[in-house]
């Protein structure tokens, strides 16, 4: 989360450190595109997860298949990715660079760990949505979900 926040407060407080103009506004550009994805869990879990009476919003009862979540399987960290990217280009410093790097590596594994987990957890309902729904390319998620809605149209 620092990183999340400190690069572009960097960037904003010192300006970017090698003082790349296009990159920095880039890094906003991404930035801008990479937050609602960040925030995807508190924005749908509450009310499309069912958390059960008491639990926390990542206590989902179900697959939230909607919003960013047919768009990507793990919005939240794709919208990680995409902020820590972000994070670098407005910041244009190494120190920044050096954790993104880190974090960029080792999400892969993360989101593997989450997967067995959401599996062990759902069951076949996970298995259809991870064939609907691809990890983390969002181009790839808009297609789909662009199809799948072209899909409902025709058979109505």
């Amino acid at each position: 989360m620092a990183q999340l926040v400190g690069g572009p407060l960097y960037g904003l407080v010192f300006g970017p450190y090698l003082g790349l103009a296009i990159p920095f506004y880039v890094g906003w550009i991404i930035l801008a595109i990479g937050l609602p994805f960040f925030f995807s869990p508190m924005l749908y879990f509450k009310r499309r997860g069912k958390p059960a009476e008491g639990k926390g919003i990542m206590d989902t009862t179900v697959v939230v298949e909607s919003g960013t979540y047919g768009i990507v399987r793990h919005p939240q960290f794709l919208g990680a990715i995409l902020a820590v990217c972000a994070a670098v280009l407005i910041s244009q410093h190494w120190l920044f660079a050096l954790i993104g790097i880190f974090i960029v590596w080792v999400t892969p594994r993360w989101i593997r760990e989450e997967e067995e987990g959401l599996l062990a957890k759902f069951g076949d309902a996970y298995k259809r949505y991870m064939e609907k729904v691809p990890r983390m390319n969002f181009v790839l998620g808009i297609i789909r979900l662009l199809r799948r809605k072209k899909e409902l149209q025709i058979d109505k």
